[in-house]
């Protein structure tokens, strides 16, 4: 009996200290995380995020139509299956985001640095590409095939030209 409630006692301490954490709104070290955010299934709809660092965030299932994200780091972010119609990302580094099943439509991607992603099943409608660098990433061969078709222009940071990033044939 005396193993037993040494066991019971551990307990109660560890549902004390963890408590402690909730009640005091302290999280354990390995929970802060100083740029994540989580915008998942959210609705950013022409909001303002221009210049700002979200790098890690989750902006999966995010409906952004025509939010501003020019210059924003969004590298390491989960798009998954957001929505950026007519968005601005002119500038913006979505270097190892995952981007599967996105919607860039009409979006501005001038100059966007879209290096070593996964942007498989991602639609590039009438999106602005003019010194995009797509070096790395995972894109569906269609995909590849409409963006060089409208593919100019060299990124003004990394000094790759669209047309070389997609591999496109002369």
């Amino acid at each position: 009996m005396g193993q037993g409630w040494r066991w019971i006692l551990w307990a109660i301490a560890l549902v004390i200290l963890t408590g402690g954490w909730l009640l005091l709104g302290e999280r354990p070290a390995w929970a802060a995380e100083a740029n994540r955010v989580n915008y998942t299934l959210t609705d950013l709809r022409d909001r303002n995020f221009a210049g700002q660092n979200l790098q890690g965030s989750s902006l999966a299932g995010a409906e952004a139509q025509r939010a501003d994200f020019q210059g924003a780091n969004l590298a390491q972010t989960i798009l998954t299956k957001a929505t950026f119609l007519g968005a601005n990302l002119a500038g913006a580094n979505l270097h190892e985001s995952f981007a599967d099943r996105v919607v860039f439509d009409e979006a501005d991607l001038t100059n966007v640095i879209f290096t070593d992603a996964i942007a498989s099943s991602t639609h590039f409608l009438h999106a602005k590409i003019t010194g995009a660098d797509f070096s790395g990433t995972f894109l569906d061969r269609y995909q590849v095939v409409q963006l060089c078709q409208r593919a100019e222009g060299v990124n003004p940071v990394t000094g790759v030209s669209t047309r070389e990033s997609l591999g496109c044939q002369d």
